[in-house]
């Protein structure tokens, strides 16, 4: 979508030229919108190829400049806003000791106390402070409270420090940014909650009824697995099955037995399938569980993936023991693993802002904009919460979950992440550009990708390796992390599978080891 879309408020074709606040005219203001209109009609008209590029890029000269025009609006506004809101506070705290108005009446002596000049102005009295102690505002982050060591007033070796809250900045009702309790406070000192440096382990607070089993398709030795194993939840753990329609039919084609065994019709069917299914079972490698994951587009339930495939980073169950393994996690306590999910929208530029978009992706590993099948390289302005990152020239860019880094992204040069490691990997596909390094992402943010009007070809994005969408110049593609994750039990921790998988898959810094008889310092 284009620029202008995106971030302007104002319906109006043109900005006004005004001066502003600080005595200088807006640049902006000089490039009208219909001027430039006007301007680009006639070139583009013609048939001088060149002519037709340098109108393309006045165009986009003009947004640009609009979108600063715009922005600087709204900063003038905001700092507008914050200093209402100093005066209604001053004034608050001065309505609690009317003999302090005086004091501060006088703008020079107020300045003063702002630059903290002993020599131009007393200091205020005692009681002056415990009222700006108690003053506590909603928002932001506050140093207030002056916390003791519990010695008395009359000691001079008194040890002070003051306190502060943290609160969570959200951009609106309609963020994808979400709260999460990640820090803690005692006495000034800030630490991690628990919750992020420990592994995560569920129990069972009702036994589980009711298991889903999902297969990798056209294998013979999985729906031998399928059959056996459905036979033995049945019959020894008396839980109710669901499995998927085409698997439904197979096994009744071979038994009359498997009558019991549910499925779905429908679509509308799927999208209630996590308020009926306790646990989900995949057979089959990787592929597998991407497709467990993306039939739930909310929440998912825990998934215990049994390696079945070629290569598997996420499936550290064997199918050997699926009997003992699977009578320790109906019991539980088990260890899972929350692998986070990317949530996409596709932005066209006809869109008048930007919650008019098409409906939401939700990846496990990666989404991926390529050049498809133009000789051209990709042209990708990337942004991240509104600041301007880079522009991608090459074969594209992968957005990778943690969980997605020993995928796409590892062939492409990232590095290799741990899959409970809360951030969006940003990896460029063979740049055009020997500094164009990659980049770990924090999980709150939002990242676009947006193709410029000036860009030769158009591009493509793939949501892991399917739903293929084209993106012409003006499109955009929004991805944040989704608040949804996938959660997937473990064989022993979340760490220890995750390095026995790259030591096993990867077979990660395997070399021989070093002869102990060579050439020794002396």
């Amino acid at each position: 979508m284009a620029p202008n879309k995106l971030n302007s408020s104002s319906g109006n074709s043109s900005v006004p030229c005004s001066q502003s606040e600080n005595g200088f005219i807006s640049s902006f203001s000089l490039f009208p919108e219909k001027a430039v209109q006007e301007l680009l009609q006639s070139p583009a008209q013609g048939s001088d190829d060149h002519l037709i590029e340098f109108s393309e890029a006045l165009r986009t000269v003009a947004k640009a400049l609009r979108r600063v025009a715009e922005g600087k609006a709204s900063a003038q506004a905001e700092a507008a806003e914050w200093k209402r809101k100093f005066e209604l506070e001053r004034a608050r705290n001065l309505q609690f000791d009317p003999t302090e108005k005086s004091s501060l009446e006088n703008q020079a002596d107020l300045d003063d106390v702002r630059t903290n000049n002993p020599a131009n102005h007393p200091p205020l009295s005692k009681k002056a402070n415990e009222r700006f102690e108690r003053c506590c505002s909603s928002n932001g982050i506050c140093s207030h409270e002056v916390l003791r060591d519990g010695k008395s007033d009359s000691d001079s070796k008194m040890v002070r420090k003051a306190s502060f809250k943290l609160s969570w900045h959200c951009k609106g009702e309609q963020s994808d940014q979400h709260k999460h309790d990640v820090v803690s406070f005692e006495k000034g000192n800030i630490t991690t909650a628990e919750r992020s440096s420990k592994q995560i382990s569920l129990k069972w607070e009702s036994r589980p009824q009711t298991v889903l089993i999902l297969t990798k398709p056209n294998s013979a030795s999985v729906q031998i697995l399928c059959a056996e194993m459905i036979r033995w939840l049945r019959q020894q753990k008396k839980l109710n099955v669901y499995v998927e329609p085409r698997v439904r039919v197979d096994l009744l084609t071979e038994s009359s037995y498997f009558n019991f065994v549910e499925t779905w019709k429908d679509d509308e069917e799927v999208m209630v399938l996590h308020t009926k299914v306790d646990l989900v079972i995949t057979l089959g490698g990787d592929g597998t569980v991407l497709w467990a994951a993306s039939m739930f587009k909310g929440p998912v339930p825990p998934i215990v993936p049994f390696s079945l495939g070629s290569l598997g980073f996420m499936t550290p169950f064997y199918s050997e023991h699926y009997k003992e393994y699977l009578d320790s996690i109906l019991k539980g306590p088990i260890s899972i693993a929350l692998r986070h999910r990317l949530q996409c929208h596709v932005i066209r530029d006809a869109a008048k802002n930007e919650y008019e978009a098409e409906e939401p992706i939700l990846v496990l590993n990666e989404v991926t904009i390529d050049r498809g099948i133009s000789s051209f390289l990709t042209n990708l302005e990337c942004y991240c919460d509104n600041s301007f990152v880079t522009c991608v020239q090459g074969d594209g860019l992968i957005l990778s979950t943690t969980s997605g880094s020993t995928a796409y992204s590892l062939a492409a040069g990232g590095s290799m992440v741990h899959p409970q490691v809360p951030g969006i990997l940003f990896t460029p596909i063979c740049p055009h550009s020997l500094s164009f390094r990659p980049l770990i992402l924090p999980e709150h943010v939002t990242l676009r990708v947006q193709v410029p009007f000036n860009s030769r070809s158009p591009a493509w994005a793939s949501f892991d390796g399917k739903d293929r969408k084209q993106l012409a110049p003006g499109d955009a593609l929004v991805c944040s992390m989704a608040p949804w994750p996938v959660p997937t039990a473990c064989l022993v921790d979340s760490t220890n599978d995750f390095l026995r998988s790259i030591h096993e898959g990867l077979h990660w810094n395997l070399r021989k080891t070093q002869s102990f008889d060579g050439p020794r310092e002396s």
